[in-house]
């Protein structure tokens, strides 16, 4: 290894999954963290841990001052950022770069072009990986209408720097136009900082499956298969599982080879993911490129045995991908399912208390990555997940059954938690008979 300690620039479940590779690797891990999670266990783990400021993101997890006078504190050669947060931030990435400190993820060139969804769609384009009909957003409202006309609706509004569904609308018709690239442009500038736009023709009906892809800086890379991420709610996952069922064999390949595509377009090494929409009529549409670890990617890691954390070290450190794509390929079916601390029958409205657990999953083929802990305060200041619970089987009905087994046994008080909407998606015959779109809410009532 090029370092031997590793600054752990995140919280919650991924941060533990950071500490745990490093010990796997033999390197030193020392973590950080706000002042209200200054309980939580995984900070035993570490071989450090260091208050890096007060519960808001912005004067915590999210200051890159605080982080690197931590990081030279602590002599850290290299830092994983996570996700969420600063970790598909370029700038940071320079900062890091200018205190010798190795950013775990793509270079800060790749990460720019994928931030910016409006220049990576024209990269992979010019690379032959299809895309919507869209482009940047004209300033003018009767230049946008007239764009959108030459589009034809029903077409999406998107923030060109955004992602999560923030700044995102969907528009009908020319009526309502004018009005959601205002509301977007907002929504935008607060989540972003950037108020740009773009226009894309919508699909309707899709489902939203993404290629996880890993890469070195020798230039090889491999695809280790597909997600099915449509479950949804307000344009963010519930449920992904891989392989992404009902797909036709030469879509699953050609999905696999536009997502190597995609990566080569713009030079990106270490763990990403490609996303795309499939239309009903089985077309693939690219819609974009994630700069790091996923949230989902337990499935894969699950699916087929590698550790996804672990490689981003080895491939920051100088090593090479895994490249046998026969022995890392999926095997039987795998599920995962968002625990959130939300109130669906409040819009998904985040709910805050004090967590009390009362039993907790286990048990053959299933996993549960959380950091949750008996006592534990939920605030406001951070994303809502809570757990992510995983269940693998030899088939899917199999992986099914086991995921509504573990759900039942997830239980936890003080807080609202979208454990029964998972548990009533899972028992309904549309998903039972993989009848998936990222419209599944709507179209079963369950929304």
């Amino acid at each position: 290894m090029s370092f031997d300690t590793v600054l752990v620039a995140n919280r919650g479940e991924i941060a533990s999954r950071v500490i745990e590779a490093c010990r796997e690797l033999g390197l030193r891990s020392i973590a950080v963290y706000s002042e209200a999670d200054e309980a939580m266990p995984y900070l035993q783990q570490a071989d450090g841990a260091v208050c890096i400021g007060p519960p808001e993101a912005a004067k915590s997890y999210s200051n890159p001052a605080a982080l690197m006078s931590v990081a030279e504190l602590v002599g850290a050669g290299a830092l994983h950022p996570g996700y969420g947060f600063l970790a598909e931030n370029p700038d940071f990435v320079e900062i890091c770069e200018e205190h010798h400190i190795r950013f775990i993820g793509p270079s800060k060139q790749a990460m720019r072009i994928v931030g910016d969804k409006t220049l990576a769609r024209d990269c992979v384009a010019q690379a032959g990986v299809p895309v919507l009909p869209g482009g940047p957003a004209p300033k003018k409202p009767e230049d946008a209408l007239a764009m959108a006309e030459a589009i034809g609706y029903p077409i999406l509004v998107k923030s060109v720097f955004g992602g999560g569904g923030r700044g995102l609308r969907w528009v009908e018709g020319a009526d309502d136009l004018v009005a959601a690239l205002g509301a977007a442009a907002g929504e935008a500038r607060a989540a972003a900082g950037e108020a740009g736009l773009y226009l894309e023709k919508a699909v309707v009906g899709p489902r939203h499956i993404e290629v996880q892809v890993l890469a070195d800086e020798r230039g090889r890379a491999i695809a280790l298969g597909e997600r099915d991420c449509s479950i949804q709610r307000r344009h963010q996952k519930l449920i992904e599982e891989t392989p992404a069922p009902r797909l036709d064999p030469n879509l699953r390949m050609r999905l696999h080879r536009a997502a190597l595509a995609a990566l080569h377009a713009v030079n990106y090494t270490n763990a990403g993911t490609v996303e795309f929409v499939v239309a009903p009529d089985g077309t693939p549409y690219f819609i974009e490129m994630n700069a790091r670890i996923q949230v989902e990617h337990s499935v894969t890691e699950v699916a087929t045995g590698l550790n996804l954390v672990k490689e981003q070290i080895r491939i920051a450190a100088g090593a090479s991908a895994p490249l046998d794509f026969e022995a890392l390929q999926p095997r039987g079916h795998t599920i995962e399912c968002r625990l959130n601390a939300e109130d669906p029958a409040r819009g998904f409205l985040p709910s805050t208390g004090t967590l009390h657990v009362e039993e907790l999953p286990g048990g053959h083929g299933i996993r549960l990555d959380t950091a949750i802990y008996d006592g534990m305060p939920v605030t406001p200041y951070y994303d809502s997940l809570v757990a992510k619970l995983i269940a693998w089987g030899e088939d899917r009905e199999e992986a099914r059954l086991r995921m509504i087994g573990a759900l039942q046994r997830f239980r936890v008080t003080g807080v609202s938690t979208t454990r029964d909407l998972l548990l009533r998606i899972l028992a309904h015959a549309a998903f039972r008979d993989a009848e998936l779109s990222t419209a599944f809410l709507e179209k079963t009532g369950l929304a």
